[in-house]
């Protein structure tokens, strides 16, 4: 596992509360479709859900664009195992679980068109973080989406364990990512750097 030191949250998800990501309330106040529009994602292209979890976004994206390869890509092998167990199911010729450890980052570096990092900005660590940009392909891009620590929400992590919309953009832009465009939602910020 990659280390956290660096993150606004300390402690890692915990996959006993795996059935909240599940939880068909998370696409009423984050819709997919706005995922797919803030992506832009081209034909063709492969997308990293960095830090997928049990992959409800993740199946969702390739559900909406079979065309595209997603990768779903979690550091907690429970969280991949409740996903494979989806897609045992529902087989879902393109999407690929794989684990987030050095040998998983490694065999995705520059290869990425898009990455997705929904909810993770404020668990990722330093080393992680780091690591993002270099898993892009040329003209990639990431979407940030987040909790806001600014917003008034009767959902997600306290506000001390997440950022406002502008230290999210310096931390991102302190690991050498330039900020293309900045979106406010209803509960998230969105930011889409490379």
């Amino acid at each position: 596992m990659i280390g956290r030191h660096g993150a606004r949250q300390k402690e890692r998800f915990d996959p006993k509360q795996a059935a909240r990501l599940d939880d068909p309330a998370r696409f009423e106040y984050l819709p997919p479709r706005t995922l797919l529009g803030l992506l832009a994602i081209p034909r063709g292209a492969t997308v990293l859900d960095f830090g997928a979890g049990t992959g409800a976004y993740a199946l969702k994206l390739a559900r909406a664009r079979p065309d595209i390869t997603v990768i779903a890509f979690d550091e907690q092998p429970r969280m991949l195992s409740l996903l494979k167990k989806k897609l045992s199911r529902f087989p879902m010729p393109n999407i690929q679980p794989l684990l987030a450890d050095r040998k998983g980052l490694a065999s995705l570096r520059g290869r990425m068109d898009r990455i997705l990092a929904l909810n993770v900005l404020h668990e990722l660590g330093d080393a992680a973080l780091s690591r993002m940009g270099g898993l892009l392909a040329p003209g990639g891009r990431i979407l940030f989406v987040d909790w806001n620590a600014a917003a008034d929400r009767p959902v997600g992590p306290p506000p001390d364990e997440v950022y406002a919309p502008a230290e999210a953009a310096e931390r991102i832009a302190g690991f050498g990512l330039k900020v293309l465009s900045r979106r406010l939602l209803r509960y998230h910020y969105a930011l889409v750097a490379q």
